[in-house]
């Protein structure tokens, strides 16, 4: 060969060279779009079952996402907008990232610097206050007259046994990370993740651990129960169904992830519903799995990560559907079944916290630089409220009263038939929606 290579001219040696040259950037450049390349969208004939819940007058709102499967629904009956002005205003003072949760006409939550508040319902006056860290980014839940919660700083799960003025530290839990997964409590344990990629479920009575899953990735998500499984995903990109009894892993399935160097990690807290887990991840997409088996029943790509949880609701109006913010300004609501986008807003600022549905409307909230809640109309999209406060996680609910919650404060509101309202309604010059004070 080397003998051949001589015989031939210069000009015979460049341009065989050249072109080896060629075919070599050619291989790697289609080497690397294969690698690069983003995966398409998935969209499949995968098991749904419909299941339309009954309307409710009052209830609790006890754990972060309202339920044990984190819907963020609430089917309640005449509390659509319009609302009146605020019946009270509470301003903590520091910032409310999460949501609170309302119980026996007490609401309960905590400001970033770990301080637990315990409100009155009805006249939003401070029941009782307590410290029990000092960096705090999630819900507490409540069940069988106990509270219980989880911090950042330090990096620990509490129990607390409110009383009419006063609060008890019944104990203490240090973990292995830091935790922002609000927790949920079932069957006598409380479950929830940590960044240490950890799922722990303590004794709700004694705060000792009943079992523990370690996964790839940080747990910075909720997690989500349904039929005796717990689901929960992480920033590995990773999704897991765990028996809720004894920690047994039953599947794992992974997000599609947006290419080389482009993460498929999870924040959003799973959603379940229809026989799917539904969730958003951080490669841009929101995606559906089929709840027994972990098949990817669906992926619906928007134009920027998706952090928030979705909300799912089949209401009296609407068929399912999964309304779920994105990093893209943008706020969608797709079809539970095939993903397929029903309606879609541009809001203008960025959705970083997740959405709520409370009898006909969904509420969501969006930051910087256009900051608010908006609420739409959940069968035809149309935008029926707006309220200049509310920059995560706005709206909760105990079906006679809306408790909207902005960066440092709650307001609570109530349904006002229009015949009342129309003399006291703001209208925002060209947006056609409601500004309640």
């Amino acid at each position: 060969m080397l003998d051949i290579w001589r015989s031939w001219s210069v000009r015979r040696r460049l341009a065989v060279a050249g072109g080896a040259a060629l075919v070599v950037v050619g291989g790697v450049a289609i080497a690397a779009y294969f690698v690069t390349k983003r995966p398409a969208d998935v969209s499949i004939d995968a098991p749904f079952h419909k299941q339309k819940p009954q309307p409710v007058k009052t209830v609790d709102w006890p754990l972060y996402g309202h339920d044990l499967a984190r819907t963020r629904y609430l089917p309640a009956k005449h509390l659509d907008p319009p609302f009146g002005n605020s019946l009270w205003s509470f301003q903590a003072g520091k910032l409310l990232e999460f949501q609170p949760i309302v119980v026996r006409n007490r609401i309960y939550f905590m400001d970033k610097d770990g301080t637990f508040y315990a409100l009155s319902a009805d006249k939003g006056q401070v029941q009782w206050k307590r410290k029990i860290g000092s960096l705090n980014a999630s819900s507490p839940a409540y069940a069988h007259g106990r509270l219980f919660a989880v911090n950042l700083e330090p990096s620990q799960a509490v129990a607390l046994e409110p009383h009419k003025h006063g609060s008890k530290v019944v104990w203490r839990h240090p973990l292995p990370g830091r935790s922002e997964s609000s927790p949920l409590v079932h069957a006598g344990k409380v479950i929830f993740g940590c960044e240490s990629g950890d799922i722990f479920a303590l004794d709700a009575k004694r705060g000792t651990t009943k079992w523990a899953v370690h996964t790839g990735g940080p747990v910075k998500g909720a997690l989500a129960f349904d039929h005796g499984t717990v689901f929960a995903d992480n920033y590995a990109g990773e999704i897991y169904a765990i028996d809720a009894g004894n920690g047994h892993v039953k599947w794992t399935a992974h997000t599609q992830g947006g290419g080389f160097l482009h993460g498929g990690g999870v924040y959003s807290t799973p959603a379940v519903a229809w026989g799917r887990v539904y969730l958003g991840g951080l490669d841009g997409r929101v995606y559906s799995f089929v709840e027994k088996t972990g098949q990817l029943a669906w992926s619906q790509s928007t134009g920027a990560e998706v952090y928030p949880s979705p909300a799912v609701a089949e209401t009296r109006h609407s068929p399912p559907t999964v309304y779920v913010g994105s990093q893209d300004k943008h706020f969608y609501a797709l079809d539970a079944k095939t993903g397929r986008i029903r309606w879609q807003h541009s809001l203008g600022g960025v959705v970083l916290g997740s959405s709520s549905v409370v009898d006909e409307t969904v509420y969501v909230s969006v930051i910087g630089p256009n900051i608010g809640t908006f609420g739409y109309d959940v069968k035809t999209g149309k935008q029926v409220f707006y309220n200049d406060q509310g920059e995560y996680n706005p709206v909760i609910s105990d079906g006679k009263t809306i408790y909207l919650t902005g960066a440092s404060t709650i307001r609570a509101f109530q349904h006002e038939p229009a015949r009342h309202h129309k003399n006291k309604g703001h209208r925002k010059k060209g947006a056609g929606h409601q500004k309640s004070g």
